[in-house]
């Protein structure tokens, strides 16, 4: 019989060695371009990079507005926490006056040695002027009980203080940790926005700036608009408050959007509108989705100058109208304060503050 032998393996060189090493490289450039973790970047056009980083944009303004508010949270927190330990330290001085107070009394009580008020009577030369002086006793001694339950109840109150303070400082660090989380995302939203943007060239950027220009007005093209004019905007508006708030978004044409900011050199957006209606006298509340609440709704056929328009399902984005469909907004990092279509984005109510 002939003997059965295993056929001798090759090892992996030469050609064997360098078609599997093809293969395994092809499989991993597979397997990388379908998981998505690959370097190579798709390839988009300059109006899709475009409504990518206008999705990025509109992502970081929602999270804005959710860190504005837990920032005006997290404010109200530190401000309560340290009215309560002011009051706590407060209390605390007046206890200490009081116990030392008691520790004087104590002292003396102890000095006189403290005799039972039988044994006194009977050792003393004038009963009746003894008497007399119980009498003063026991009402010292009534006043002296007083004190010492106005101790007690201090005491009380300051442990509910320090309780209270110890309830917001556990709120505040919630805060805190709110406004890191949205703060990072805001951060990674708008990196991510500006590295799409990078992408395009001069020539590429230009052509969107143009396109997407029709209908925004800077400072000064104001006077080119004709009926959204500030004059115009200001006499078509309900009071002379919502005139006011008109003026000064007028006014503040070009400023720069800076995220979290309130003014007066720069602004998000709903620090603008916060800023406007602070400068005639009304206190917005922070957010956009905290200001819709505010005042009386109004439908887009009656929206009339310095009422509050939003936009987005997540009212993430708000403006301030100024007549024939326009208004004056904070846009995002890209552009500064401009006059803009209130179509240019999605509407999603309008409310009067003023």
């Amino acid at each position: 019989m002939a003997a059965h032998r295993k056929p001798r393996q090759r090892s992996l060189g030469g050609h064997t060695a360098r078609t599997a090493v093809t293969v395994a490289l092809a499989g991993a450039a597979t397997a990388t371009a379908f998981d998505g973790t690959g370097h190579a970047e798709p390839q988009l056009s300059p109006a899709q990079v475009k409504a990518e980083a206008d999705k990025l944009y509109e992502q970081a303004e929602a999270a804005t507005e959710k860190y504005n508010g837990a920032k005006e949270k997290a404010d109200k927190a530190e401000r309560r926490l340290n009215a309560l330990r002011d009051e706590a330290a407060r209390r605390t001085e007046r206890l200490n006056s009081a116990r030392d107070a008691l520790g004087s009394v104590a002292a003396a009580q102890y000095r006189s040695g403290g005799l039972d008020p039988a044994v006194q009577l009977m050792l003393s030369s004038d009963p009746k002027q003894y008497l007399d002086g119980a009498a003063i006793a026991e009402r010292a001694g009534s006043r002296q009980a007083t004190a010492v339950e106005r101790v007690r109840k201090q005491l009380r109150e300051i442990e509910q203080l320090r309780g209270a303070a110890h309830v917001e400082l556990t709120s505040l660090k919630s805060r805190q940790t709110e406004l890191k989380r949205q703060r990072k995302t805001v951060t990674t939203k708008l990196t991510e926005a500006r590295r799409l943007l990078s992408r395009l060239t001069d020539a590429q950027r230009a052509q969107l700036d143009t396109a997407g220009t029709a209908g925004h007005a800077s400072r000064s093209a104001v006077r080119e608009l004709g009926p959204a004019s500030l004059s115009a905007a200001t006499a078509e508006a309900p009071n002379s408050r919502a005139a006011a708030a008109v003026s000064y978004v007028y006014a503040k044409l070009g400023s720069p959007y800076v995220w979290g900011a309130t003014g007066p050199d720069a602004f998000d957006c709903s620090g603008l509108a916060q800023a406007a209606y602070r400068s005639a006298g009304i206190s917005l509340p922070r957010t956009t989705y905290a200001q819709i609440d505010t005042g009386r709704r109004v439908s887009r056929s009656e929206l009339l100058p310095g009422d509050l328009v939003f936009f987005y399902s997540g009212i993430s984005h708000v403006g301030i109208y100024v007549g024939h469909g326009q208004m004056i907004h904070a846009p995002n990092p890209t552009a500064p304060v401009r006059l803009a279509p209130i179509d240019e984005m999605p509407f999603a109510g309008a409310t009067r503050v003023a």
